[in-house]
């Protein structure tokens, strides 16, 4: 049973989905806040600061809800592979991701009752070597534009990867699983 109105503080129809299998009741509002971060933030953090930004701005809105705000990274090496600025970009990207083993990290935040939490799950996911025709064919589906790393792990992504080590779904963009967990054990959800 819910103790109290809970907000999804994320566009993403892919959380979205994700958080429905909780089976609970939720609305969506999407957060507004600025997500520039200071250079000198490391790369694994970088999602976990963005996910407090995004639920701490709705939160401040809605101070009577649960807010939960969430971001997904994907780190090869030090860097940071965002959303592709246009298919040179997104190609590049996917060069970048063959044949080696990256790092998904989704950062999930909670605000409630003037209380927050914040947490990072990080997945490990491998590709297969791609060829030339493979990477021309994922930028030409439209696929990987509004993904960080240029490529989604749910759709026809799946063709490049060949494992992952981690949850799943911390890859599609929200650890569904442990944030289920968190909401029971600080109280925010009941049953």
């Amino acid at each position: 049973m819910q103790e109290m109105k809970l907000i999804l503080a994320s566009g993403s129809p892919r959380r979205r989905e994700l958080l429905e299998k909780l089976q609970i009741p939720f609305e969506v509002i999407v957060s507004e806040c600025d997500e520039t971060l200071d250079a000198d933030i490391p790369a694994e953090q970088a999602a976990e600061v963005l996910a407090v930004r995004k639920a701490a701005a709705v939160a401040a809105e809605h101070p009577e809800a649960a807010v939960i705000g969430a971001d997904t990274t994907v780190i090869l090496g030090d860097e940071i592979l965002g959303k592709p600025k246009d298919a040179a970009d997104c190609k590049r990207m996917l060069y970048m991701l063959s044949g080696t083993v990256h790092r998904v990290i989704t950062g999930t935040a909670v605000f409630w009752a003037g209380h927050s939490f914040s947490f990072s799950e990080e997945t490990l996911v491998q590709f297969y070597p791609l060829t030339e025709a493979d990477i021309s064919r994922y930028a030409a589906s439209g696929e990987p534009y509004d993904k960080a790393g240029a490529y989604g792990i749910q759709g026809l992504g799946a063709l490049l990867v060949r494992g992952i080590q981690g949850d799943y779904y911390n890859v599609v963009g929200l650890p569904v699983a442990r944030l289920s967990r968190e909401l029971h054990r600080l109280g925010i959800l009941k049953g």
